[in-house]
């Protein structure tokens, strides 16, 4: 077996690389999928930390997306994120997230553990989605705790209210997503439990570079990374494909007979 993961670590050829992917899907029984912001960015939606090209090389993201920066400067946070989110929520899944769908529904792949808030795996059909960072279907009063749909704060805040207020009590509204400085929610904590027993974990499109998230691959015996920049955890995967994730899939799909249309 040592020798078999030495000859996939050592793979250089694209396809040669897809065969080995679909052949860990196929031999191993407990298959979970971490993905990152990666695999949105053919959706229309930028990542975070790609050099050159990462929303966290242009703004400060404790100046923008943290507790602080919504209880000290709400107007600002709001004006910053708001537009950005709304194009979030209107971003269609692509290729990758529709292949990870029929995977889950073909027993491939038990769980999807997500850091994005787009909401992508669930419009694509994923059944089993853990959103550790939180999502944007819903938002909540910060006094009396009422839930509202993302349209009641969006839609305020473009109507020119902001903060987004209550109409229950008046307090702010905030989203239902992890901000810096917010502890981690339940679905993290179920991502860990669905992490037991793990075999193989597929890592798509994640910089891993965010804890405690990116401490995931630990608890995995196999590990697959493709993203198109390296990772901390490359050097202790049994299969890293640096390619277009697009692509990536779309092949996947074609050797194990997946249509997505």
């Amino acid at each position: 077996m040592k020798g078999r993961r030495v000859m996939i670590q050592n793979l250089q050829c694209f396809n040669e690389k897809i065969e080995a992917l679909k052949e860990l899907l196929t031999e191993n029984k407990k298959n979970n999928v971490l993905t990152g912001a990666g695999i949105s960015t053919e959706s229309g939606i930028p990542d975070y930390r790609s050099k050159g090209t990462g929303l966290w090389e242009r703004f400060d993201p404790m100046k923008y997306v943290s507790v602080t920066a919504l209880m000290t400067d709400p107007k600002k946070f709001f004006d910053f994120n708001i537009p950005t989110w709304t194009k979030y929520v209107n971003a269609q899944p692509n290729i990758a997230h529709k292949v990870i769908a029929k995977l889950e529904e073909m027993g491939y792949i038990q769980t999807v553990i997500t850091q994005n808030i787009d909401g992508l795996h669930i419009k694509a059909g994923s059944k089993r989605v853990r959103e550790v960072h939180g999502h944007l279907r819903t938002c909540h009063c910060i006094e009396c705790k009422k839930t509202f749909p993302f349209e009641e704060m969006s839609g305020q805040y473009f109507s020119g209210i902001n903060p987004p207020k209550c109409s229950n009590c008046g307090g702010m509204l905030r989203p239902d997503v992890v901000l810096f400085e917010d502890p981690m929610g339940k679905d993290y904590l179920k991502a860990l439990e669905d992490m037991e027993g793990c075999e193989l974990l597929v890592v798509v499109g994640s910089s891993l570079q965010v804890y405690p998230v990116a401490d995931l691959p630990s608890f995995s015996k196999k590990l697959v990374i493709i993203n198109k920049e390296e990772t901390p955890w490359d050097r202790y995967a049994d299969l890293v494909i640096h390619e277009s994730i697009g692509e990536v899939f779309r092949h996947l799909a074609e050797i194990m007979y997946i249509n997505v249309n």
